[in-house]
């Protein structure tokens, strides 16, 4: 399986750490986050990385060249942000008609890629979407999930301000060719993935629960508690 870290954010929540740091390579434990990446994806055994770049793409570029994993990356720059499904659209020859990883590389996370991947595989019938889940201590700042008995996503809701709950949508997906197909049919090229497809999926949408480590570092109090939190295996 091949996979698309989406690494082009701007991090304007997490100035002025931004201002001259782009937000993938924040460090935590004076390890950029885009490492941690790197080495979850590339142990699970993840052919092919696919890493957007927008602001500040040099340091990206030169972390890249000096990873262990840089075999299997491949860069692509946007001048113009495409948007999370814009930017998986844009590149879909990438992943060669096959179902593929997508994450934002701004998390903070540690979950069992190859258990991910196995239970995509064994979604229900007439699912083309499984979104990693996760339980979250700020539901306010996330995307809430409501799913039936069988683990179908049935209800989603951007940033409320009361949430229906905790479980929250952790930005990992794994996503069948099909969906991608059905976004070029529209000739649009700035797509974003939970605003705009995620609740178009309804019904389509398995989940698969983390129950380990997860945290958005979008801001510089999750920062603050990621380093507190967060042990270094």
């Amino acid at each position: 399986m091949r996979a698309l870290l989406l690494a082009a954010g701007l991090g304007t929540r997490l100035r002025p750490l931004t201002e001259s740091v782009p937000k993938c390579l924040v460090p935590i434990h004076g390890r950029p986050l885009l490492g941690y990446w790197l080495d979850l994806l590339g142990d699970a055994g993840i052919e092919r990385i696919l890493i957007n770049t927008h602001y500040l793409a040099e340091p990206v570029r030169r972390f890249v060249a000096g990873s262990r994993w840089q075999a299997r990356i491949e860069l692509v720059h946007e001048d113009t942000l495409l948007g999370t499904a814009g930017t998986a659209l844009r590149n879909r020859a990438f992943f060669g008609g096959e179902a593929f990883l997508l994450a934002h590389a701004d998390n903070l996370t540690r979950f069992d890629v190859t258990a991910f991947i196995a239970a995509h595989r064994r979604r229900k019938a007439g699912t083309e979407i499984t979104m990693m889940t996760f339980e979250t201590d700020a539901p306010r700042t996330c995307g809430i999930v409501e799913q039936d008995e069988d683990g179908i996503v049935r209800a989603f809701h951007e940033k409320v301000a009361d949430p229906p709950g905790t479980r929250a949508n952790a930005a990992v997906y794994i996503v069948e060719p099909s969906v991608l197909e059905a976004l070029a049919g529209e000739g649009r090229e700035v797509i974003d993935l939970s605003t705009e497809v995620l609740p178009r999926y309804l019904g389509r949408i398995q989940t698969f629960h983390h129950a380990g480590y997860h945290r958005d570092i979008g801001s510089l109090e999750s920062l603050r508690r990621a380093h507190d939190e967060f042990e270094v295996a």
